[in-house]
């Protein structure tokens, strides 16, 4: 008999995680700009009426992309989407519904920020289709916040997952780590008050400096401390062994679950399955094929408004969706797959695999099952560096 860890690279249980398809739909608006992000989002909100439109607009276009397909989740992302009201939300899932083949228990996820959560808004949202919530905590501590520009307080973060625990099961928040003069300790009491809100999930990143922040701008001019990877290494570890002491699963690189609270969403992106992106900038991928929307608001309503979609296609070739596949698999329990690279590559990728990985084996880095289907995995070592240790391993 399996026990979790055996079965949790079970082909079975992936198709429990994600279904045929997903829907993502980007709502770009904020109340004001994180010092770090670089999504594409606008703090006017005096279009907002009319995108709301053009997505439902963009829905109908794009109804036979996904015409053979149940959609299983449908993530609402951006920007800020706890800025649209119910009826807001309600509009763009009806016209979803409408226009498109949904599961009967389809995942439905909402980001919010904690300053938008009021009572009233969660037991909103509790009664609605909406049947997971993001929450974008990031820190506990006030110092982080002002120094990230968040729009919320550290009271605001506890009390949103005070009312949010109590109407929602399925919760999902966000701590950023590798946060420049935030001591181990300060990490670790970020980590234990999330853990106190008995959160099932929790999706962690290392502060990054994305080109034309308002970030990178300030550790150019001596503004900002720079970010210290030895640092974020340490947070990085700290938290894996505390949450999976805690039965969390490490299921991907950054997320961390309880079993039956993996993203269902971001689990079909990393197992290669389609979904639709509607609205600015948003990606859509069907399998040969990768397509983004254009990233402004302006330019993507004119075009919508015309019935034109303002998108570009990329077709992708045999190296691309292999190369998509060791990134996407190596940050995963569910590794790489030497039976998948060689069914969908052919013979002579699956030898360069072999053949490149071998010096990270070596160094530990990197582990094959023994099994009959034989897995590429990173090890614990590995997992920090493992963008890295992918990017070693694509076709060029």
């Amino acid at each position: 008999m399996k026990n979790f860890n055996e079965e949790k690279r079970d082909s079975s249980l992936l198709g429990r995680l994600g279904g045929d398809a997903g829907i993502y739909i980007h709502i770009p608006f904020c109340k004001q700009a994180c010092y770090y992000c670089d999504f594409h989002f606008s703090t006017s909100l005096k279009k907002k009426d009319t995108l709301i439109q053009c997505l439902v607009k963009e829905i109908e276009l794009r109804k036979d992309k996904l015409k053979d397909k149940t959609v299983e989740t449908i993530y609402f992302g951006g920007g800020t989407p706890s800025l649209l009201t119910q009826q807001e939300l309600d509009v763009l899932i009806n016209a979803i519904y409408k226009n498109f083949k949904i599961s009967e228990t389809p995942e439905i996820t909402l980001e919010a920020n904690p300053d938008d959560l009021s009572k009233n808004q969660i037991v909103q949202l509790s009664k609605s289709s909406i049947n997971r919530l993001s929450i974008g905590i990031q820190s506990f501590f006030e110092d982080d916040l002002k120094s990230m520009n968040r729009a919320h307080s550290a009271e605001e973060a506890k009390q949103s997952l005070s009312l949010a625990t109590t109407y929602f099961d399925n919760i999902t928040i966000d701590l950023i780590y590798g946060v420049p003069n935030m001591s181990l300790k300060k990490w670790h009491e970020n980590v234990e008050t999330a853990l106190r809100y008995h959160v099932n999930h929790i999706s962690s990143y290392a502060l990054t400096v994305e080109p034309k922040t308002a970030l990178e701008k300030f550790i150019e001019k001596g503004k900002y401390p720079p970010v210290d990877e030895n640092l974020a290494l340490q947070h990085f570890n700290h938290l894996v062994t505390t949450l999976e002491t805690e039965g969390f699963v490490h299921y991907e690189i950054s997320n961390f679950g309880k079993p039956n609270y993996f993203s269902r969403h971001n689990t079909s992106y990393w197992h290669g399955k389609p979904y639709l992106g509607i609205g600015p900038s948003a990606h859509s991928y069907l399998g040969d094929q990768r397509s983004w929307n254009v990233s402004n608001n302006t330019k993507y309503v004119q075009a919508i408004q015309k019935e034109e979609l303002p998108i570009s296609i990329e077709t992708l070739s045999k190296k691309d969706r292999f190369n998509e596949y060791i990134m996407t698999g190596l940050r995963t329990i569910w590794g790489v797959s030497l039976k998948k690279v060689k069914e969908d590559f052919g013979e002579d990728c699956l030898q360069y695999l072999k053949t490149a990985a071998e010096r990270f084996i070596e160094q530990e880095l990197l582990t094959m099952s023994n099994n009959k289907t034989q897995v590429l995995v990173a090890t614990q070592k590995g997992k920090f560096l493992v963008d890295g240790i992918a990017s070693e391993l694509f076709m060029i």
